[in-house]
């Protein structure tokens, strides 16, 4: 099979029923992507599939149509995303372990929604679990980064 990934194309010889988080992780070593729950109820394993946030333990690699991008491929250690940079001002990680997961959630939805209230981000990021509970600071830096793209900065 072909996937686009982070802007390179990969040729896989993979068994047709694998995991698309198992493919980046295990075949490609791309270790952002992270295993939590392997039901799609946790978010830790999120990906954007053309910009929309999905679970990529769900989702089996042969029915990928269109670009991957993984936390690797949002930013550079150069050139930071938006959010990476607000996750960063706002010491939003902890453990670190939902990080690149929830990142991703917010990612799509200021893609979707440039300028979320509170509860438009509870909404939409109580799909991604943080057991240490970094939810304010969390609110906090998607308000920051939505603040700083509406000021043209992306």
């Amino acid at each position: 099979m072909r996937l686009i990934i982070n802007g390179k194309p990969e040729t896989l010889d993979v068994e047709d029923d694998m995991p698309l988080l198992w493919v980046l992780r295990d075949e490609l070593g791309i270790k952002g992507v992270k295993y939590g729950c392997g039901i799609a109820q946790c978010g830790a394993c999120t990906v954007h599939i053309d910009g929309v946030a999905v679970r990529s333990c769900a989702i089996r690699a042969s029915d990928v149509e269109g670009e991957i991008t993984t936390i690797e491929g949002l930013g550079t250690p150069d050139a930071l995303h938006v959010v990476q940079q607000a996750w960063i001002d706002h010491q939003v990680a902890q453990c670190g372990y939902c990080q690149s997961g929830q990142i991703m959630s917010a990612a799509a939805l200021l893609d979707q929604n440039a300028n979320p209230s509170d509860e438009d981000i509870d909404n939409y990021m109580s799909a991604n679990l943080c057991r240490c509970g970094t939810y304010p600071r969390i609110r906090e830096a998607i308000k920051d980064a939505a603040s700083k793209l509406g000021a043209g900065a992306a």
